[in-house]
């Protein structure tokens, strides 16, 4: 049932594309059903899922026989997490866009080809598979903020599209490197992920291959210092680009490096760990380090993004239950937590003030103008900083327990990451809707009251809070489908002797 999510996206997209241009409530309204449809479909195919722990095939296929690449869709726990992560963002981006002017049609046909590209990457266990559905990802990003962005745009989406390509390069040399080493000791030609991770790969092989794939991979997962793509992403991205860029495409990125190249090279992990963890924390730190000096809104919250990847990098460098389940538990919260930031930045601030900076909306009282935005961003903040109750506490302490195990003294610096975080949040609170700054009289175009926040803006809000609030209160949901995938035999080589 999982595969209808790839399915029933790319037909929405099908259905856009015969649209006459012209009507834009009909690309809306077509655009959304897919969404929810794709939506629901990922939750009842999760929930049907009796063995999370274990690998359960979807569809297996041959597609190219002379190099053993299958048509293989399968899931585990940690896909039906990021699988349900993926309908929640389709659904609220929709949302979030239903003002939508410009070529509408065209602007949700590339959403729903995103959409249906990251529904690929989470349920592909043949790596060719993987390798295609992660690239087809990159063209509706590059469209949908070279053509409906801001801020730079066209420098920001060729910024985005040049680093996720020579990436997505670096992957392609392993890849093939791999395949040639397993031919030789399979004796059959094989791109399956579950057969590939059981391949005893030379130790010196894998001491040079891991980091070629898991750096390819991780560039789209915003490791400092190879970060600098994601904040000027999300600044010129549309509202919904942004939301899809922190909530799901980081994680496309975070997700291959846990599936494809740890899994793969346990023995390289292991060599790497602890550059990965030190890269993991200097992206904590310096993220919040920078996002405590912007002026521009979203720029806050496009460093806060590559500081909360940070922790989701080191939960996967801690080579540990704990820290392991923390990291797929993270991509989820962030996911959420960054898609309502910059939801209500980018279309309830930015689209109806016209401004980001600072400087300007403590003269609006924004809070004011605005109040259900103002709320929100406090809720969508102080979900961000950790709070008991939301999904990023309950992710975020289960890293540090994880990481605290391996790596004490970068445990303790992150902290620092922690503390600012709480800080820049708090300070943009302040800045950007409750200043104390005497209002000064409007310019001219705010001499009209803002347009109020609109009933599809309040639903997509809403759907987010309760979805951190439901796994930050009864967490199980979620880990009762991630903890089991670490117990299996799938991961045992690369969890031997690193257990907690």
């Amino acid at each position: 049932m999982l595969a209808w999510t790839i399915y029933i996206t790319f037909i929405g997209v099908l259905v856009l594309m015969l649209l006459p241009r012209d009507n834009a409530r009909a690309a809306r309204i077509v655009a959304l059903l897919t969404a929810v449809l794709g939506c629901a479909v990922a939750f009842v195919g999760a929930i049907q899922q009796t063995n999370p722990g274990e690998v359960t095939t979807i569809v297996k296929a041959d597609w190219i026989p002379a190099i053993g690449a299958k048509y293989f869709l399968a899931a585990d726990g940690i896909s039906l997490v990021l699988v349900v992560l993926t309908g929640l963002a389709a659904v609220t981006g929709i949302l979030f866009s239903w003002n939508i002017e410009k070529r509408t049609k065209e602007f949700f046909a590339f959403y729903l080809a995103l959409i249906g590209g990251v529904y690929g990457v989470f349920l592909s266990f043949d790596v060719l598979l993987l390798f295609v559905f992660y690239e087809l990802t990159i063209i509706p990003k590059y469209f949908l903020i070279a053509r409906w962005g801001s801020t730079r745009k066209e420098y920001g989406a060729m910024k985005l599209a040049l680093y996720s390509f020579v990436g997505s390069h670096l992957v392609l040399i392993g890849m093939i490197a791999a395949w040639v080493v397993a031919k030789g000791q399979l004796g059959h030609a094989s791109l399956n992920l579950v057969e590939l991770s059981q391949v005893a790969f030379p130790i010196a092989f894998q001491h040079w291959v891991f980091p070629l794939v898991f750096l390819g991979f991780a560039i789209l997962a915003g490791l400092w210092p190879f970060h600098t793509w994601a904040p000027t992403g999300h600044v010129a991205a549309p509202t919904a680009g942004s939301m899809l860029l922190a909530g799901v495409v980081m994680k496309l990125g975070a997700y291959g490096c846990l599936r494809v190249a740890m899994l793969m090279f346990p023995e390289g992990v292991r060599m790497w760990q602890g550059e990965i963890a030190c890269l993991a924390v200097g992206g904590i730190v310096y993220g919040a380090g920078v996002a405590l000096v912007q002026k521009d809104f979203k720029f806050v919250i496009g460093y806060s993004s590559v500081s909360h990847m940070g922790f989701v990098l080191l939960g996967l460098a801690t080579l540990n239950t704990i820290g392991l389940d923390g990291a797929v538990l993270q991509m989820f919260s962030h996911g959420i937590i960054a898609g309502l930031l910059f939801g209500v930045v980018g279309r309830m601030v930015y689209d109806r003030t016209h401004t980001r900076d600072f400087n300007d909306l403590e003269k609006m009282n924004v809070g004011k103008l605005l109040p259900f935005a103002g709320i929100t961003f406090v809720i969508a903040g102080i979900a961000s900083m950790g709070l008991p109750g939301f999904s990023g506490f309950v992710a975020e302490l289960q890293v540090l327990m994880g990481a605290w195990a391996v790596f004490p003294k970068l445990t303790i610096l992150s902290g620092i990451g922690i503390v600012v975080g709480v800080a820049y949040t708090l300070r943009a609170v302040q800045k950007g809707f409750y200043s104390d700054v005497p209002a000064e009289a409007p310019h001219h175009h705010h001499e009209h009251p803002l347009e109020p926040i609109s009933l599809p803006e309040k639903v997509g809000a809403v759907m987010l809070i309760g979805a951190s609030l439901v796994v930050g209160l009864f967490p199980g949901l979620l880990m009762n489908w991630i903890e089991p995938c670490f117990k299996s035999s799938l991961f045992k080589r690369l969890l031997e002797g690193g257990s907690l």
